[in-house]
C-alpha cells in the first residue's frame, strides 16, 4: 500500500521537471523565428523605400541572405541591409555583382582602413601632400608626380612622413588624384579621414569636377565621397533674338539712315524714326552691346570735325537711352571725316557722310 502511494508522487516529480525543459525547447525556436521575421520585415521595408521591390530576403539568426534580380546594384542592397539595427552580416547574390560578399553591420568593429588618411591640396602658390608613406622610395615617387603638375608659379608643400607600419605603400594611390586636383587656380583639396573622402574648393568647369571625383574613387575604392567642389555654371543658351541680333542690326543699317544737317548734332524729326527703329532692335536682345559711331563730311577742318562727330554719336546714344535702351550697353565714339562712305565732291555724298552708324561691339 505504501508502494502505491510513493509511485504517483514520483511520477508527478518527473513531470514537474520535464515541463520547463519542454517549454524551453518550444519557446527558444519561436523567439528566434520572431527575431528573424522582424529583421526580414524591416529589411524588406527599407529596400522598398530605396526602390528595390523584388528582392528575396532570408535570415539565419541575424545574418541576412538576399537575392536580387539583374539590374539592381548589390552595393546599395548591402548598404541598406547593413544599416538595419540587429543585422550582423549581409550576403547579396545576383544583381550587377553575382559574388556574395558578407558585409559587417555598422555595429561590427572594422578591421581598419586599407588606405591611410591623407590630404592632397592646391593653392595658387603650392601643391600640398600630407600623408604617411611606407618608405623613402614612395616619398620620392610622390615628389616626382607633384613635379609633373606644379608648373612655374607653384611650389611643392611636402608634408609626407615615413611610417613603415601604416603608410601608403604605393605612390600610385595618389597619382590620378594629384593630377586632377592640380587643374585650375585657387584653393581645392581632397582629404581622406579613414572613412570619407571630402572634396572641397573650386574647379574651372564641370568636366574637371567629374575628373576629380573619379580620381578620388580610384584612390580609395569603397570610400564615401563627399563632393563639395564648386564649378562655374555653364553659360545659358543664347536666345533666338540675340543669336540673330548682328544680322538684324546690319539689315537695319542698310535700310535706314541716321543723318544730320551740316554743322549740327541734332537728331531732327527726319531721323528720329530711324533712331526709334534702332532702339527696338537693341531692346530685342538686352545683353548685346553696340557702338554709335559719329561721322562728318570734309567741309570743316579735321580739328572741328572730330568733336562734331563725337557730339553726333553722343546725341544718338542719348536718344536711344530715352527710348529705353540701357546706357551701359551703348558706347559713343566720333571719327570725324576719316571714314566717308560717299564722295564729298557732291551734295548727296556729303549728306551721306554726315551720319551716325550703330554696330555690334566685338565680344558680345
Amino acid at each position: 500500500m505504501h508502494g502505491l502511494v510513493r509511485r504517483p508522487i514520483l511520477i508527478w516529480l518527473l513531470a514537474a521537471l520535464a515541463v520547463p525543459v519542454l517549454l524551453t525547447a518550444v519557446l527558444i525556436p519561436a523567439k528566434a523565428s520572431t527575431t528573424e521575421d522582424d529583421l526580414r520585415d524591416r529589411t524588406m521595408a527599407a529596400l522598398r523605400a530605396r526602390g528595390v521591390e523584388s528582392a528575396s530576403v532570408d535570415f539565419d539568426g541575424r545574418d541576412a541572405k538576399i537575392v536580387v534580380p539583374a539590374g539592381v546594384d548589390p552595393a546599395v542592397v548591402r548598404e541598406v541591409a547593413a544599416g538595419i539595427e540587429g543585422v550582423r552580416s549581409v550576403s547579396v547574390q545576383g544583381g550587377q555583382d553575382s559574388t556574395p560578399t558578407p558585409t559587417p553591420s555598422p555595429s561590427a568593429a572594422p578591421d581598419g582602413p586599407t588606405v591611410a588618411p591623407f590630404e592632397v591640396g592646391r593653392t595658387n602658390q603650392a601643391i600640398r601632400v600630407q600623408a604617411p608613406v611606407k618608405s623613402q622610395q614612395v616619398k620620392d615617387a610622390i615628389a616626382a608626380e607633384v613635379d609633373q603638375v606644379l608648373g612655374e608659379d607653384r611650389e611643392y608643400d611636402d608634408r609626407t612622413t615615413i611610417d613603415p607600419a601604416h603608410g601608403l605603400a604605393d605612390a600610385s594611390t595618389l597619382t590620378a588624384l594629384l593630377r586632377a586636383i592640380a587643374i585650375g587656380t585657387g584653393d581645392a583639396s581632397a582629404r581622406y579621414d579613414g572613412n570619407a573622402l571630402t572634396l572641397s574648393g573650386s574647379v574651372p568647369d564641370q568636366a574637371t569636377k567629374a575628373t576629380v571625383a573619379r580620381a578620388a574613387a580610384k584612390a580609395v575604392p569603397g570610400a564615401v565621397i563627399s563632393d563639395q567642389l564648386t564649378a562655374p555654371k555653364p553659360p545659358s543658351a543664347v536666345s533666338e533674338p540675340c543669336r540673330t541680333f548682328p544680322t538684324r542690326l546690319a539689315e537695319f543699317s542698310r535700310q535706314y539712315r541716321i543723318n544730320f544737317l551740316s554743322g549740327t548734332a541734332i537728331v531732327n524729326d527726319a531721323t528720329k524714326s530711324s533712331v526709334a527703329k534702332a532702339a527696338a532692335v537693341l531692346k530685342s536682345c538686352p545683353t548685346a552691346r553696340v557702338e554709335v559711331a559719329g561721322h562728318t563730311d570734309d567741309l570743316g577742318s579735321p580739328a572741328t570735325s572730330l568733336p562734331l562727330s563725337e557730339r553726333r554719336a553722343a546725341e544718338v546714344k542719348a536718344e536711344l537711352v530715352k527710348l529705353g535702351v540701357n546706357a551701359n550697353r551703348v558706347l559713343a565714339h566720333g571719327y570725324g571725316q576719316a571714314f566717308p562712305i560717299a564722295s564729298n565732291d557732291t551734295p548727296s555724298g556729303r549728306v551721306a557722310n554726315r551720319r551716325a552708324e550703330i554696330r555690334v561691339v566685338q565680344g558680345n
